[in-house]
């Protein structure tokens, strides 16, 4: 864990931003409060209309079911679920039982689970039998003692009794290992307790205008902003929760009209993506009041876009490490609005280093990594997390990123490791030498773009090969490289480093 200098911790306890309440307590007032309160999963493969009540005794009888096979306080329970009624029980019973839980993104290829799993050793594992390009393999799950898959015998693990009371848990526990991909070859498990987790979800639910309406969530749950916006938020708030297990801008289209639902923000790509739907409609417009964009690239241009459509639009800037650092009121300037990514939060603090560096701090900092080097290398005795990024504060306090010191590649609001792409690139007949960079995407922010040095004798590999050659690789569809570029050598620092600043810059005028 990070050292927590004892002046922060002292105030953000008596600023009320750090409580004593768990994650399971926020969420067993929240569900007792509105009961009655819509929940429902738009799906094709597995739709479900219920109540929060309804998945509360879903949520209570599975905890039971892991009560009485000796799961407790301090155990982990990882899940690889789509955005699904049985994700938001795993995720709820797990914190009514103080474990720690660990969402892994639906999407994540073979390599990437079995990292997770290895790193994190649960004690139950929840998966689906099969969705999409997933399916169960009982191989990656061979040390695990109580595993559960979806559509087969989940419904094993329910108890017919359910669990009637809390498990006591220390909020400064951890109760979370989120993964996001780093600049290392594997993913980076990063740790929120009770106090960090809860402070965000309050944070983010004051930023969120109060007529937003009712919200679709596409994110995967098994990423951190997905997991709090379709599983904290709206039971702290008592409002609906509506999720949807695959992006599809039509389906969208037609949810906002028959169902009244609204798309409010995330990565830009679910924006853009229905404004270009050739069924978009003024009725449609009107139910895209709001736009909060953060978790990618924020291309002016599209900000810019979605302002002439009538669409008020405020950004915000953090990370899984940080999950809200700055932001911008729906209420501010316009030019911040579009054009910066906010000001700071409340209780948290930045500062630039001399090269630029953004760093910051803050009762919503996670309060480490799984590996500890990589959290001493980060974090630093005064309590700062140097993030990585790069950016500029103006006269009135508003932050705008610059770029990345970090070698990240950010695809509509999923981290890609530059490293790990490139290693798979390596592996190609006739490579040489390669390098991911980013490519500007109007729908996504960016994607990744591989450019290779070929040895003698050999020819640039056709996409349907590279494409093939990364789903032999095992690793989600999401990290592929979506061009392709050729080089006869690339910039170099006099130490013969690859300056990808100019490959990025090279490839963007091709």
């Amino acid at each position: 864990m990070r050292h927590i200098p004892a002046t922060l911790a002292t105030r953000y306890l008596e600023e009320g931003w750090w409580t004593q309440d768990t994650i399971g307590t926020m969420l067993t007032r929240g569900l007792a409060a509105a009961p009655d309160t819509e929940f429902r999963i738009h799906s094709k493969i597995r739709p479900w209309t219920g109540t929060f009540a309804d998945v509360d005794l879903v949520a209570r009888r599975l905890a039971g079911g892991l009560r009485e096979r000796g799961v407790g306080a301090g155990d982990v329970v990882a899940f690889q679920l789509p955005n699904w009624m049985e994700a938001a029980a795993v995720f709820w019973a797990s914190t009514f039982l103080g474990a720690t839980v660990v969402p892994i993104v639906h999407f994540y290829g073979r390599k990437e689970v079995a990292y997770i799993l290895d790193e994190t050793k649960p004690k139950v594992f929840i998966t689906a039998e099969k969705f999409g390009r997933t399916e169960y393999q009982p191989d990656l799950c061979a040390n695990i003692p109580i595993v559960g898959v979806v559509g087969r015998d989940f419904e094993d693990l329910l108890s017919d009794v359910p669990l009637a009371e809390n498990i006591d848990t220390d909020p400064t526990s951890a109760v979370l290992i989120a993964f996001t991909s780093g600049t290392t070859r594997a993913p980076k498990g990063v740790i929120h307790s009770h106090q960090t987790l809860g402070h965000e979800t309050r944070q983010l639910l004051g930023l969120y205008p109060k007529d937003r309406g009712k919200q679709l969530t596409s994110a995967p749950v098994g990423h951190f902003i997905g997991m709090v916006n379709a599983f904290l938020i709206p039971v702290v708030d008592g409002s609906p929760i509506n999720l949807t297990d695959a992006w599809d801008p039509e389906q969208a289209l037609e949810l906002m009209t028959s169902d009244q639902l609204t798309v409010g923000g995330g990565a830009t790509y679910f924006l853009t993506s229905l404004l270009d739907h050739p069924k978009f409609t003024p009725e449609h417009l009107a139910c895209m009041k709001y736009a909060g964009l953060g978790g990618s690239s924020v291309p002016a241009a599209v900000t810019r876009r979605l302002a002439d459509f009538g669409i008020t639009v405020f950004r915000s800037y953090g990370s899984t490490e940080h999950p809200s650092i700055t932001g911008s009121s729906h209420l501010a300037p316009e030019d911040k609005r579009l054009f910066t990514d906010g000001n700071v939060m409340e209780g948290a603090e930045i500062r630039l280093a001399d090269d630029g560096e953004i760093l910051s701090r803050g009762p919503d900092l996670c309060i480490g990594y799984t590996d500890q080097a990589l959290t001493d290398a980060t974090f630093d005795a005064d309590g700062w997390y140097h993030t990585g990024d790069i950016g500029e504060i103006d006269e009135d306090g508003y932050l705008t990123i610059t770029d990345r010191k970090s070698d990240i590649i950010i695809r509509g609001g999923e981290n890609v490791s530059a490293l790990e792409v490139e290693e798979i690139l390596l592996s190609m007949p006739g490579v040489a030498e390669a390098a991911a960079v980013s490519a500007p995407d109007e729908r996504l922010g960016e994607h990744v773009a591989a450019v290779l040095r070929l040895l003698p004798g050999h020819s640039l590999p056709t996409m349907d090969e590279l494409r093939a050659h990364f789903d032999r690789a095992g690793v989600a569809k999401q990290k592929w490289p979506e061009e392709l570029h050729q080089v006869d050598d690339f910039h170099r620092t006099a130490s013969g480093k690859i300056q990808k600043f100019l490959v990025r810059q090279d490839i963007a005028t091709v």
